[in-house]
């Protein structure tokens, strides 16, 4: 492995928001030494499946999984994350939002201990700061976080052989990540590191039914 490059991975089907998330990413301040190596994925079976397939592609230490319509605006953003990771090489994992507790339901945000600071554009062209809970450290250990980004600095294998969809990629990564022995954080946010171009959301069938999978997969209270 490479600790002197970093590789943002994206699955891709929609040129427009990715051709934004790049513009922003070039706009990233980079650490002195560090090469950036930038990997989209189009077509993919899963978002599993696309995830494996670039982790496999590339000999990067350090990963930054993120949704195509995610545009990062802190600057500094990296020298963030890098310092967690070579501080804390227990840390496999870092994400932005998340939950200490991953509730029975298997959905992150419903536990009390969830956190998020995160820019977003719903249905229009405004942005909608969300906010809930609070770190007071530089930043906090987790159970579950969000797969609107993902940052990683060992590879874990995702589970492309059970989740074949586009639910519970996320959640399922932090269990093989945990299973692993690895750790997971949430940096402190004092202001949104982000903004996700979200759109409408909602819990589908499909989310559903991965929830199941997971559930049999894990256990409830895992």
């Amino acid at each position: 492995m490479d600790d002197r490059k970093i590789c943002f991975i994206s699955c891709v089907n929609n040129v427009e928001d990715y051709e934004e998330c790049l513009l922003y990413l070039k706009q990233l301040d980079i650490p002195n030494g560090m090469e950036i190596e930038v990997l989209s994925i189009e077509q993919a079976d899963s978002m599993t499946a696309g995830y494996s397939s670039a982790m496999h592609s590339s000999n990067a230490k350090y990963k930054i999984y993120l949704h195509q319509d995610v545009y990062i605006i802190k600057h500094d953003f990296l020298y963030d994350i890098l310092r967690i990771f070579r501080k804390h090489r227990d840390v496999g994992l870092i994400g932005l939002a998340g939950s200490a507790h991953l509730p029975d339901s298997a959905i992150w945000w419903q536990d009390t201990s969830s956190y998020m600071h995160l820019a977003q554009i719903p249905c229009s062209e405004l942005i909608e700061v969300q906010k809930k809970g609070c770190i007071e450290s530089d930043f906090a250990y987790m159970e579950a976080v969000d797969g609107l980004l993902m940052a990683t600095q060992y590879d874990v294998e995702w589970r492309e052989d059970v989740f074949k969809g586009w639910h519970f990629y996320d959640i399922s990564a932090c269990m093989e990540f945990l299973k692993a022995g690895y750790r997971i954080a949430v940096p402190r946010q004092d202001k949104p590191w982000c903004i996700h171009e979200c759109g409408s959301k909602w819990l589908d069938d499909g989310y559903l039914h991965w929830r199941q999978v997971f559930w049999n997969t894990y256990g409830i209270n895992c």
